[in-house]
C-alpha cells in the first residue's frame, strides 16, 4: 500500500479575481473528485496562481501510473486552456 502527495500548480493569467480563480479550483475540484482521492486548494492570495494538494491512497506502481494518467487526462480533456504542472512523492 502506497500513499502518494501530489501537488498541482496552474497558471491562470487571464483571471482577475481570486472569485475568478475559486470558480475554476471548484470546477476542478469537482471534475477530479469523481476519482475517489482527496483534495485541497492551497493557493496564496495571488489570483494568477493556484496550487491544489492531492492525497490518495494505491495499491501498486501500476496503479499510481495509472491514477495519474486518470488526473492528466481530465485535466486536458476539461480545463485545457489552463497550463499546470504535476509533481508527486510516493510514502
Amino acid at each position: 500500500m502506497h500513499i502518494v502527495n501530489l501537488l498541482i500548480t496552474l497558471d491562470l493569467p487571464y483571471v482577475e479575481s481570486l472569485k475568478g480563480r475559486r470558480k475554476i479550483l471548484n470546477s476542478i475540484k469537482e471534475r477530479l473528485s469523481k476519482l475517489n482521492i482527496s483534495i485541497l486548494d492551497i493557493s496564496s492570495e495571488y489570483p494568477k496562481e493556484a496550487e491544489i494538494a492531492i492525497v490518495f491512497l494505491a495499491l501498486s506502481e501500476e496503479d499510481i501510473q495509472k491514477r495519474l494518467q486518470n488526473i492528466e487526462k481530465i485535466l486536458d480533456r476539461y480545463f485545457s486552456d489552463i497550463e499546470y504542472s504535476i509533481s508527486y512523492e510516493i510514502l
